[in-house]
């Protein structure tokens, strides 16, 4: 049978997950049935009419798209509003929509980690990092004869997982007591009399978010009447998510350089490659972010990086972030401007990569070859135009 809609956003999920989007952000399944099967998947940037044209003459039965469709809420969707006209379309041609924006940007890998990989880039670490998920530990004593029993129960819930291993836990043997009194219906035991019984204390872990459902499996599965078990929060480590990326290049080569290096490595937009600072200056550590990342200049500045590479720099912040090395003492880097879809575009690739791995190849998955960079004209002065400075 053909993977279904549910299959590849289980997928998808599992590579970024919706935890990591921003809290303003709308990800996840937008339109479309879990159920239905899918046989090819086209991946784009933006979820727009052409990219929406190109999935139903392609016959895709999912569109995954970066950026959202409904970022900001909408309280209708009426055929003759672009919105309501993309879900229609969708909807007509049996055509699903899942869109993966900032919980992708944070993931890792994510799309800074396919923008720094097109230019070539060996990536360090993130440049604005997440705390990794937040973990629970769970210890709990059980008869020695329902070890195994409630191991199965807890990893079903979600415990044990660490990383790319499952069932971690760790085991001790000893002998518990307890008196059970008036009212108790002990498992094991006689009410008023001590009992002493050979027990396994089984410590293990797991992602928070699963609290409720391991909790749930050790009450259901535990043949006490009343549980002996701790519950301890874990301390935030850090981890390799995160917004933007810092690599390095094999070699140091000039800002001009560099940014060729950046036109090449991306597709043509009408906007173009831009850098601001020395052209002969060398650069060999990088920051970059994908999107629109001029919130991140001063984070790049104190990461120490030779240059710092995103999309959509105003004029005022990109001028004023110059400004400050001219203060003695202060280095910042410098900047390469690019589009704002061309800086994700990358990502295309990684998330087809994704569903292809993680469906075993079962599905057909496209990258869309549709140009959506609102940009469609490029000038600069004709060479017999006079310089009027």
């Amino acid at each position: 049978m053909s993977p279904t809609v549910a299959d590849v956003v289980a997928v998808l999920e599992a590579a970024y997950p919706p935890a990591l989007a921003e809290p303003w952000d709308a990800v996840g399944l937008v339109c479309g049935d879990p159920d239905e099967p899918v046989r090819r998947v086209l991946v784009c940037v933006d979820p727009v009419e052409v990219a929406i044209d190109e999935a139903i003459e392609r016959e895709a039965q999912l569109l995954v798209a970066h950026h959202p469709l409904m970022l900001r809420g909408v309280n209708a969707v009426p055929a003759n509003s672009a919105k309501g006209r993309a879900v229609h379309r969708l909807i007509r041609s049996g055509a699903a929509l899942f869109c993966a924006h900032t919980n992708a940007d944070s993931a890792d890998p994510g799309v800074s980690d396919a923008f720094a990989e097109a230019l070539g880039l060996t990536i360090t670490g993130p440049l604005d990092p997440k705390p990794a998920e937040p973990k629970d530990a769970l210890s709990v004593t059980v008869p020695v004869g329902d070890v195994q029993r409630l191991l199965d129960a807890l990893a079903e819930a979600g415990a044990g997982r660490m990383g790319r291993y499952a069932d971690a836990a760790w085991f001790t043997d000893g002998t518990g007591q307890y008196r059970p009194l008036d009212g108790a219906t002990p498992t094991l035991g006689t009410v008023g009399e001590l009992h002493r019984e050979p027990e396994t204390r089984i410590e293990t872990a797991f992602p928070r978010h699963r609290r409720p459902a391991v909790l749930a499996a050790l009450h259901a599965t535990h043949p006490y009447e009343s549980p002996a078990y701790d519950l301890h929060e874990l301390v935030a480590e850090p981890s390799t998510r995160g917004l933007g990326r810092i690599g390095e290049l094999p070699e140091a080569e000039p800002l001009g350089d560099f940014a060729q290096r950046v036109a090449d490595a991306l597709p043509t937009t009408a906007w173009g490659v831009r850098a601001a600072g020395d052209p002969d200056r060398p650069v060999r550590t990088v920051a970059v972010c994908g999107g629109a990342g001029d919130s991140y200049l001063d984070r790049a500045t104190r990461a120490g990086v030779d240059a710092y590479v995103t999309a959509d720099l105003r004029h005022h912040p990109a001028g004023e972030h110059l400004a400050r090395g001219d203060v003695p003492g202060v280095t910042v880097p410098a900047l390469v401007d690019v589009a704002h879809w061309a800086s994700e575009w990358p990502w295309c690739h990684q998330a087809a990569d994704v569903i292809r791995t993680g469906l075993g190849g079962t599905v057909e998955v496209l990258v869309s070859t549709r140009r959506t960079d609102p940009w469609t004209v490029g000038a600069t002065p004709s060479p017999s135009r006079r310089n009027p400075a």
